[in-house]
């Protein structure tokens, strides 16, 4: 009886160039398969592959791999004629959990803006810091934001796809924006963080190097700091504090609302505690629930 396994793995290795590793983690997955399905991989049904797939004890990452192993067989059988329906076709993969956004607590960002002021450039460093904690900026838009954007305790942010928004800067921001600007040595850049290289004004890879040394100082491990989880905490300590949902969405120009709501798995208990204390029907405010 032909091994289809064997045909497929020697097809793999002539026509795609695969590597040895590739072919032992398909040859080991397939065989796995062949030997756990009644009646074997050739004579599968849709139902037999997607329980086999779903009875599996592995991390979905190992799933998705031996799911591609099966459709990249079936698609050879497929296309040799040896089968007529492709089982593979609608595999349905639990879905990979998303990783929760890296945060740092309130008093590590205090530390952090203290300690901008022990570098080079610390008054342009702590504003860079203020201002992408107290409006929840991408990294990108805080080191091209142009002087226009500064309109009084708000700026006006051009996001992702030209879509503009508004966000506002509490007391502490703008100061040290304020003091910023007052330090600023030049009046021609267009930009608020400027800078003598090819762009105009401070780059990414700039203020990353600047913010790593800055959490050094601070006694923060430099790994935990980065201007995306100044943009998480920025939005996990609104919303620990009871701020919309929607709102939030907006300071931080996301499109979907889904994308915002990782938050909310963050700070699960804060939120239990929000909806306990200010929900009307909630048992701490003396109301009686029926069962």
């Amino acid at each position: 009886m032909i091994n289809y396994i064997d045909v497929f793995l020697e097809a793999l290795s002539a026509e795609k160039g695969r590597s040895k590793n590739t072919l032992a983690s398909y040859a080991n997955d397939l065989r796995m398969a062949d030997a756990t399905i009644n009646g074997g991989l050739v004579g599968a049904s849709e139902q037999d592959i997607q329980k086999y797939l779903g009875e599996l004890n592995a991390c979905p990452t190992s799933i998705a791999r031996k799911a591609s192993a099966l459709r990249g067989f079936y698609k050879f059988l497929m296309l040799e004629h040896i089968i007529t329906k492709n089982p593979a076709t609608n595999i349905e993969l639990p879905k990979r959990p998303k990783p929760l956004p890296k945060l740092l607590s309130t008093q590590e960002i205090e530390l952090l803006i203290s300690s901008a002021g022990d570098v080079r450039n610390a008054t342009r460093l702590r504003a860079m810091i203020e201002l992408i904690y107290a409006s929840g900026l991408r990294v990108s838009e805080l080191c091209e934001l142009p002087m226009t954007a500064i309109l009084g305790d708000r700026l006006l942010i051009h996001g992702k796809g030209s879509k503009e928004r508004i966000v506002p800067m509490h007391a502490e921001a703008q100061t040290a924006l304020t003091r910023w600007l007052r330090m600023r040595d030049t009046d021609e850049s267009k930009y608020v963080f400027p800078s003598h290289g090819a762009s105009g004004h401070i780059t990414r890879d700039g203020f990353f190097k600047l913010l790593k040394k800055c959490a050094t100082l601070a006694g923060i491990s430099p790994s935990r700091v980065g201007p995306h989880v100044l943009r998480h905490s920025f939005a996990s300590h609104l919303l620990s504090h009871g701020a919309n949902l929607r709102a939030i969405q907006t300071m931080l120009g996301h499109e979907d609302i889904s994308t915002t709501q990782i938050y909310t798995h963050v700070l699960p208990e804060k939120l239990q505690q929000v909806v306990a204390e200010h929900h009307p029907l909630s048992n701490t405010k003396g109301h009686a629930t029926n069962d």
